[in-house]
């Protein structure tokens, strides 16, 4: 009976260690695939609301928790820029850091518009419905590349700040809107009590932004990006996560669903992005 249980602790031990062994081969394959010099980096990641609003406010937080779950999932790191609060529940939007190896390489997969499709937990008549939110994720500039903002070109604007972040949010005048005149580009953050902390996050937006797209002027290889940008539209959704009348989610760009809806908005798009990485290297 000794001699089996030892049989049997050891095989368990060697199907740990394959396990592990699978998931780092495959960490390693994916990483690979991601050849761009922007994909080491950090990412800047935008979520916004669609038309609909409570409903569609309530999908753009349920999306903000799902990134955030991934980001803990990997061990990165996360912090928020800005954060529009909804007018009765859920988020209008938010801008948030994802800091760790390749977080822009992976992340990048993610921009488009996503679609759900539920009963509605705010309407009593129990109609389905659907809403959409838009997810654009950039690349976070590192301290060697420069990008030169003149100050003339800028309206900086400061106002109370709303929402989360405590009562002293109210207080004083320390949120700050950058608005780059030359192409409208606007940035802004109210998480910190620091109206100076502030424009120094927005001015990180901002130039983050302006290397984006400065680098699709000039590079072809950032056509992906731009595309993408471009298909940004209510109805050109390249994912949906529908919860009634049947559970799935569904990526639109591969043909690729997941039945597990749940564990899907708990973080785990992994396979999502690993096949939209895969499909485009085919391509």
């Amino acid at each position: 009976m000794a001699e089996e249980e030892a049989d049997a602790d050891a095989l368990a031990d060697v199907s740990r260690q394959l396990t592990g062994l699978r998931k780092r081969i495959d960490a390693y394959m994916l990483d690979l695939m991601l050849d761009d010099p922007d994909d080491e980096k950090n990412a800047i990641v935008s979520i916004n609301a669609g038309a609909g609003g409570t409903e569609a406010q309530d999908w753009a937080e349920m999306l903000f928790r799902m990134y955030a779950r991934w980001v803990e999932r990997h061990g990165y790191k996360s912090e928020i820029i800005d954060f529009q609060p909804g007018d009765e529940a859920g988020i209008k939007g938010v801008t948030f850091t994802a800091k760790g190896p390749n977080a822009f390489g992976y992340l990048k997969t993610e921009n488009g518009v996503h679609r759900l499709v539920r009963i509605s937990p705010f309407n009593a008549s129990g109609k389905r419905h659907t809403s959409f939110a838009s997810v654009f994720v950039y690349p976070e500039l590192d301290n060697e590349i420069t990008i030169d903002v003149e100050e003339s070109d800028l309206r900086i604007d400061v106002y109370r700040a709303s929402g989360a972040g405590g009562q002293h949010v109210n207080k004083t005048s320390s949120a700050v809107r950058i608005t780059h005149l030359p192409t409208g580009i606007v940035a802004q953050s109210q998480q910190e009590k620091s109206q100076h902390r502030n424009k120094d996050l927005a001015m990180k937006v901002l130039k983050a932004r302006l290397y984006q797209q400065e680098k699709e002027k000039q590079e072809e290889k950032m056509q992906e990006i731009h595309d993408s940008k471009d298909d940004i539209a209510w109805g050109s959704q390249i994912r949906s996560y529908v919860l009634h009348p049947y559970q799935m989610v569904k990526d639109h760009r591969i043909g690729m669903d997941v039945g597990n809806v749940n564990d899907v908005l708990d973080g785990a798009i992994d396979p999502f992005i690993r096949n939209v990485l895969l499909s485009r290297k085919a391509g």
